[in-house]
């Protein structure tokens, strides 16, 4: 039901027409009687209801971790904020908001909202976002939350039974994140940056709503190995929430910049040989990406033509993270200088913040900025014109230099290697110590020893007693590959722990690659995929259900 009252200084006949739009909302016409003068105020007021649709999910209690009272949050990214409140539902398009909530007894909301306060007497909750922002940064959560401060202008927000988990991994880490972030990048004009720790069943790795973050639960790994992760949502701070692509065709200024945004605080904060490592695991991700789909398909160029109606996140894919990095890493090797680029991104920042760009005034700007390089005609250096890289598919032009990472990887591919060995040499894997190998190290090793797997009969059980950090590891990352590394053996000792791990979470990263490996083994790992999915089915979320409904050869719900 919709209803529609113009605010006028006299009352104007006011004609609405509802067209079809996409599968999920209709667009709202209004035709007025007479043009508008520039500078002129109009207040439309619409009475609307809304409650069901892809923007706004409703969990039971089954699906959150404390298993008690039910839970709602949406998500608005791409275009699904149209099913939570009308609106111009563009990334071209930014306002204000301000919001009043009211909730059960028992019941916190939260928004992503620069202030915010709660009236004891009915339990209503009054948020206001005073920055500009796109529609699909408004974000509204309702559940049994509390929160504990973690730093100066930081909570985490979680289930009471993960509060202090939450509160051990993440306190005084974000305010050192957040502080090179603004010696990079100018200032944070957000305010508070929270971090919401939502239910097991969030099927996300990070949605970086201003002022509070959500994130999956899969990071609190108990030792803090996972915390560099939110690195790249604090990095959104900059470029995405503050600087915006004007579209969803252009993702890559939203995604690319902030990848490199995210290792260059890696780097001061971690060094470059840990920065590179994560980032050779990007660039493999992108070419397994390339390789599944042909570097010739058109959603491997930076600017994708999205047709009207289409769903911006059907055509979601690494190539805007990873080659967009790779274009942002380009532009500094034209530069030249690190300290020299670092300026200008806070320059960039600067110039167009609490607006929507497109590609062009990005490298416009970048041109205009290095007046030296424009002269030089750098924007058509034939195989690295703009123009290609944005319009082109295929394998990034040209490739950061990642060697730095060497020394952190050959020591994994080595042991790897011998643990690969039909004749294990267990005194040279005694000499190699990884007690001080952080996450990406592992990940590193891990990923070698599933390429080798199936191991010669036994190496298996070696692995898992020689290194309890690994097989016992609650760090999400190291758990997927361990339970890979069991699959691709055959290793029935250890299915329980793939079992445990999809009880715990219903993160799609994780739960999908795990019942494809399942499913793709032997008739025990088809059995424990059947007998898990039927346990935990209730407990994910709806999409996640459906993905893995079609690994299992299931009809999807709705089909």
């Amino acid at each position: 039901m919709l209803n529609l009252n113009l605010k006028k200084a006299y009352d104007w006949p006011l004609r609405v027409q509802s067209r079809p739009f996409a599968r999920y909302g209709s667009a709202l016409h209004l035709a007025l009687p007479e043009p508008l003068r520039a500078g002129e105020r109009l207040a439309l007021e619409v009475s609307y209801s809304t409650g069901d649709g892809p923007g706004v999910c409703w969990l039971t209690p089954e699906q959150t971790a404390g298993k008690q009272k039910p839970y709602m949050y949406t998500q608005g990214q791409a275009v699904l904020n149209r099913s939570f409140f009308p609106g111009f539902d563009t990334p071209a398009v930014k306002s204000t908001y301000s919001a009043t909530i009211k909730v059960p007894e028992g019941f916190t909301a939260m928004m992503s909202a620069t202030t915010w306060e709660k009236q004891e007497k009915d339990n209503t909750f009054i948020f206001k976002m005073s920055q500009p922002i796109p529609s699909y940064l408004i974000a509204l959560v309702i559940g049994d939350i509390v929160s504990a401060e973690v730093g100066p202008r930081s909570h985490v927000w979680a289930e009471p039974c993960l509060i202090e988990a939450a509160k051990k991994e993440y306190d005084g880490v974000i305010e050192e994140f957040l502080v090179v972030g603004e010696k990079l990048f100018g200032p944070y004009v957000w305010g508070r940056y929270d971090i919401l720790f939502m239910p097991p069943s969030f099927p996300f790795g990070g949605m970086e709503n201003p002022c509070i973050t959500f994130v999956t639960p899969c990071l609190l790994a108990g030792d803090r190995s996972l915390v560099d992760v939110i690195i790249h949502e604090i990095s959104h701070s900059w470029f995405g929430n503050l600087v915006t692509n004007a579209n969803w065709g252009e993702f890559w200024l939203n995604e690319g910049f902030t990848m490199y945004a995210q290792r260059r605080i890696s780097t001061v904060v971690f060094g470059a040989a840990y920065t590179c490592l994560e980032a050779t695991t990007g660039r493999a991700l992108l070419r397994q990406h390339m390789d599944n789909t042909g570097e010739d398909h058109p959603l491997n160029k930076l600017r994708v033509k999205i047709e009207p109606g289409v769903d911006p996140d059907d055509t979601y894919n690494e190539t805007p993270y990873e080659k967009g990095y790779c274009f942002v890493s380009y532009l500094a090797h034209l530069v030249g200088d690190q300290s020299k680029f670092d300026t200008f991104l806070q320059a960039y920042v600067n110039q167009f913040k609490f607006q929507s760009i497109m590609a062009d005034d990005a490298l416009n700007f970048f041109l205009e900025y290095f007046p030296d390089l424009k002269k030089k005609g750098v924007d058509s250096i034939p195989g690295f014109e703009f123009d290609r890289w944005l319009n082109t598919p295929g394998w990034p032009p040209y490739l950061p230099d990642l060697s730095p990472g060497d020394v952190l990887m050959k020591p994994a591919e080595d042991l790897a290697e011998l643990w690969a060995a039909s004749s294990l040499d267990m005194e040279a894997v005694k000499a190699v110590d990884i007690s001080a190998w952080k996450t990406y190290q592992l990940v590193h090793f891990l990923d070698k020893v599933l390429q080798k797997s199936p191991l010669p009969d036994g190496n298996v059980d070696q692995l898992s007693e020689k290194y309890p950090k690994i097989s016992q590891a609650q760090n999400a990352e190291l758990r997927l590959r361990w339970c890979q590394i069991v699959l691709k053996n055959n290793h029935e000792a250890e299915y329980g722990k793939v079992k445990d791990f999809l009880h715990s979470q219903g993160k799609q990263k994780y739960t999908l690659p795990l019942y494809r490996s399942m499913w793709s083994g032997s008739e025990s790992a088809r059995v424990l995929a059947t007998e898990t999915f039927s346990a935990t089915a209730p407990q994910l979320h709806v999409n996640v259900q459906n993905y893995v409904k079609k690994i299992l050869g299931l009809e999807p719900a709705g089909s």
